[in-house]
């Protein structure tokens, strides 16, 4: 049987997908391809949607079993070696939960990720000291100092994604909860504030602010995410977190009832220039 992991990257959910549309191509059924391999077809199912990891002999047999030729199947073996690296993230295996190293995963491979947060400045936009005011207040369950010091260390690797050449374009939707709630002191605060005003400068983040003013909107159950990504394999994905877990979200019409309430959000929303208009009042106010 093929070996379990944590959780897949991007490179091997591509890969998977690609794997089942080859298959598909060739008139193959998951029996048919489990019997040239002599393992179960649910090992097929899950090699496809990426839940087991990639074996280099499996692959190289199912691309023969479907016809591809010899190029394409060593450049595809040659993409399975490098999906099967372990992620920069897994350094961080004692405090990343393993339903959120896809996540990070996803997060480094979009090209666009739009976010709503009605509670918390995104990790990917705090400050060193947000974060561990964030943290000590519970968010992530009981944890010790040392603990601590690991997700703060994590989120700030994370943030080094904003800094490459090809980063992606991140649009957050805050709603004014996120100012209107003091996270640790009044230094902290505007200490974020400040941060969130550096990030509405750059070229490739958007923010705007739910103004209480607006009233309600159809975004207001939980915060989530959206990522949109470059490679054609992956369709549009919706993260959504709750207390224990989480839910990846890619059917059709789960990502496009997200998709619609974002844009209603982006609509009703502080535009960019109003946004940084609210957070300079806020930061007044700390």
């Amino acid at each position: 049987m093929s070996e379990r992991r944590p959780a897949p990257t991007v490179g091997q959910v591509v890969l998977g997908r690609r794997l089942q549309e080859l298959r598909e191509a060739a008139g193959v059924k998951r029996e048919e391809a489990a019997r040239v391999l002599r393992v179960a077809p649910t090992t097929v199912r899950r090699m496809e949607m990426a839940e087991v990891a990639l074996k280099i002999p499996y692959v190289q047999v199912l691309l023969e079993t479907y016809g591809v030729g010899e190029e394409e199947t060593a450049a595809f073996v040659a993409l399975t070696e490098e999906a099967n690296e372990p992620g920069w993230w897994q350094r961080f295996h004692d405090v990343l939960p393993d339903w959120f190293s896809l996540y990070v995963s996803l997060e480094g491979a979009a090209r666009l990720i739009r976010a709503y947060e009605p509670h918390f400045v995104p990790g990917l936009l705090q400050t060193a000291a947000y974060a561990r005011a964030v943290l000590e207040a519970g968010t992530i369950g009981q944890t010790g100092p040392d603990a601590i010091d690991r997700h703060v260390s994590l989120r700030l690797a994370r943030q080094e994604l904003l800094e490459r050449a090809n980063s992606p374009h991140l649009w957050v939707i805050l709603d004014e909860t996120v100012l209107a709630r003091p996270v640790g002191c009044g230094r902290v605060m505007r200490e974020q504030v400040d941060r969130l005003l550096e990030f509405a400068e750059r070229d490739r983040i958007t923010l705007q602010i739910s103004e209480f003013q607006n009233g309600p909107h159809p975004g207001t159950y939980a915060p989530f995410s959206l990522f949109r990504f470059a490679e054609p394999e992956l369709p549009d994905l919706v993260f959504t977190e709750y207390l224990t877990g989480a839910l990846y979200l890619d059917s059709r019409s789960e990502v496009s009832t997200h998709l619609e309430v974002l844009d209603h959000m982006t609509a009703h929303a502080a535009s960019a220039e109003r946004t940084k208009k609210v957070l300079r009042e806020y930061r007044a106010t700390f």
